[in-house]
């Protein structure tokens, strides 16, 4: 190994890409609708998930996306992953995984903050994403999370989900 990679610090990767794998539970879901992969999810009906309501609370908050190998299904829009409706979605219940930073800077165990309603304010930041300061009623604490430690440059995080709420 060179000394040039000593001292230096690696990004994280992206947003739903598991970063720990001994204590992780991980189950597939319809999607409800449209859900990027790194992005906190709810229960929708008949066991999908869906990206938060501007009602949802953080007792609601079921996981994280997680990101898989799957087709383009836009020519358009490549770069972003994300599920369709209808598609199965593997959710982070429990365990580490990389998602984007919206808004704040994280730090080790601090909150967690899920984005349920727009701010016209914060136009970058998207219902479902996660922050470390929070928004008023646009975010919601979620109480079994933690940040890992700081983001990279490309904003990208460690979150630890500790306990699932529902199986």
């Amino acid at each position: 190994m060179t000394n040039q990679v000593i001292g230096k610090s690696m990004f994280h990767g992206y947003a739903g890409s598991y970063s720990r794998q001994p204590d992780t539970i991980i189950d597939s879901h319809p999607a409800a609708g449209p859900i990027a992969f790194g992005q906190g999810v709810v229960y929708g009906e008949n066991g999908s998930v869906a990206v938060p309501g501007e009602s949802a609370t953080a007792a609601q908050f079921v996981g994280v996306a997680c990101r898989e190998v799957k087709s383009a299904t836009s020519y358009l829009d490549q770069n972003v992953g994300s599920y369709v409706q209808f598609d199965a979605v593997p959710v982070i219940k429990r365990g580490c995984v990389n998602v984007i930073c919206q808004s704040g800077t994280p730090a080790l165990d601090g909150a967690v903050y899920l984005r349920v309603k727009a701010n016209a304010s914060k136009p970058d930041a998207v219902v479902g994403g996660f922050e470390a300061a929070a928004d008023g009623t646009n975010t919601v604490a979620l109480t079994n999370v933690k940040w890992k430690g700081a983001a990279d440059a490309n904003g990208v995080a460690e979150i630890r989900i500790m306990t699932t709420l529902h199986a």
